[in-house]
C-alpha cells in the first residue's frame, strides 16, 4: 500500500511494505533537471566553439568515439579534457560550500573564505618560489597544501570538540595568515616565478588535459557517494549541535566526517582548476534559492557549481577576441558583486543570511 501527502509543496511518499518513506520536493527536482540541461548545452557549445568550429552533429558524436576522425582529436584531446575538469571542479566546489554553509550556518561560509584554498595556495606558491617539494607538481602541492591547513583550522578549533562557530573564526584568521604569506612568498620571487604563481593563483582552466581531469573524476566517485551518504547527519546538524544529539547523531564524529569529505572535494577540485574564486560561495546560494528549500540542496549545489565554472571559462575564452582570460577572472569579477549582496542582505535581516 503507497500512502502519498503533500504538505507546503512537499510529497511525502510511504510503503507500508517494506517499511520506507521518502519526501519528495518536486521545485528541487524540477531545478536540478533545469540546471542539469543547461550545463549539457553549455557543453556542447564549449565543444563546437573555438578556433576550429565544429557542428553539434559532428562534436556530439565525438564524445562517445563516433564521427570524424578529426573531430575526435580535437573534441576528446582538447577541449573535452578542458570542460571536463570545469564542471567537476565546479560541482566539487558547490558540493563542498554547501556543507561548509550548512554546518557553520552561516551562507558566507566556504572553503575560499576559510582559508582552505589559499593554504593550497601557499604550498603552490611555495614550490615554485622555494623549491619545496621539487617535482612534485602544482597538483600534488595545491591537494596537500589544502589538506594540512584544513587540520590546522581543526586543531585550533578544537576545545572539548568543536563548533561552527569557531570553526569560521579560525578559519578567518588562517586564510588572512595564508594570505600573507603568499604575498610575501610573490614579493621575493623571480619575475618569471612571479608570474608563474599569479597565473595558477587566480583559477585557471587554460591547457588543462586528461591529467587534470582523471584525479578529480575519481576523487568525485569516491567522495560525492561518502557525502550522499552522511546528508541524514548534515540536515541534522543543520537544526544545531543539541537537536542532532537528540536525534541520536554522533555531533563531533558527523561534523568531522563531514568536514573531511568537504575538504577532501575542494582539495582535489583546488589542485586541477585552482582556487577559482566564490564559486563555492556563490553556487550552494543560488542552488538554494532556486530550489527553494531551507538549507543549500547538495544535487543542486553541485550542478550550479558546474554550470558556474563552464559558463564561466567560455565567457573567458571568447570576451576579447586576442585574449583567453582565466576563469578566476570572471568567476571574481562576477563573484563580487554576489558577495556583497549577501554581506547587505546578513546585515539587513541581522542574523548572518
Amino acid at each position: 500500500m503507497i500512502e502519498v501527502s503533500r504538505v507546503g509543496g512537499r510529497t511525502a511518499v510511504r510503503l507500508a511494505r517494506p517499511p520506507v518513506s521518502a519526501v519528495v520536493r518536486p521545485r528541487l527536482l524540477v531545478t536540478c533537471a533545469v540546471l542539469a540541461c543547461a550545463t549539457f548545452a553549455a557543453l556542447c557549445v564549449s565543444l563546437t566553439t573555438g578556433e576550429f568550429p565544429l557542428p553539434v552533429t559532428e562534436a556530439v558524436p565525438a564524445l562517445w568515439g563516433g564521427g570524424d576522425p578529426g573531430a575526435r582529436l580535437i573534441v576528446q584531446e582538447f577541449r573535452l579534457p578542458r570542460a571536463l575538469a570545469g564542471m567537476l571542479a565546479g560541482a566539487a566546489f558547490g558540493v563542498s560550500g554547501a556543507i561548509f554553509q550548512t554546518l557553520t550556518r552561516n551562507p558566507l561560509a566556504s572553503p575560499d573564505m576559510l582559508g582552505i584554498t589559499q593554504g593550497a595556495g601557499v604550498a603552490v606558491v611555495g614550490g615554485i618560489v622555494l623549491g619545496l617539494g621539487a617535482g612534485l607538481g602544482t597538483q600534488t602541492l595545491g591537494l596537500t597544501g589544502a589538506l594540512l591547513t584544513a587540520v590546522l583550522i581543526y586543531a585550533l578549533a578544537w576545545k572539548r570538540g568543536t563548533t561552527g562557530f569557531r570553526i569560521v573564526l579560525v578559519g578567518i584568521g588562517v586564510n588572512w595568515v595564508c594570505v600573507s604569506a603568499t604575498q610575501y612568498l610573490i614579493v621575493r620571487a623571480k619575475v618569471y616565478q612571479a608570474q608563474e604563481a599569479v597565473g595558477w593563483l587566480v583559477g585557471n582552466l587554460n591547457g588543462r588535459g586528461w591529467e587534470s581531469a582523471r584525479p578529480l573524476v575519481l576523487a568525485l566517485a569516491v567522495l560525492l557517494p561518502v557525502v550522499l551518504l552522511l546528508s541524514p547527519w548534515l540536515r541534522a546538524l543543520h537544526l544545531g549541535d543539541q537537536v542532532a544529539g537528540g536525534l541520536g547523531v554522533p555531533v563531533q564524529r558527523a561534523r568531522l566526517a563531514l568536514l573531511c569529505a568537504a575538504v577532501g572535494l575542494v582539495a582535489f577540485a583546488t589542485a586541477a582548476a585552482g582556487p577559482v574564486a566564490f564559486v563555492a560561495l556563490a553556487a550552494p546560494q543560488i542552488a538554494l534559492r532556486l530550489a527553494g528549500t531551507a538549507r543549500p540542496p547538495l544535487t543542486a549545489s553541485a550542478v550550479t557549481g558546474a554550470l558556474v565554472v563552464l559558463g564561466c571559462d567560455m565567457l573567458g575564452q571568447r570576451l576579447f577576441p586576442d585574449l583567453e582570460l582565466p576563469v578566476g577572472v570572471i568567476t571574481g569579477v562576477l563573484g563580487a558583486p554576489f558577495l556583497l549582496w549577501l554581506l547587505a542582505r546578513a546585515n539587513r535581516i541581522g542574523s548572518g543570511g
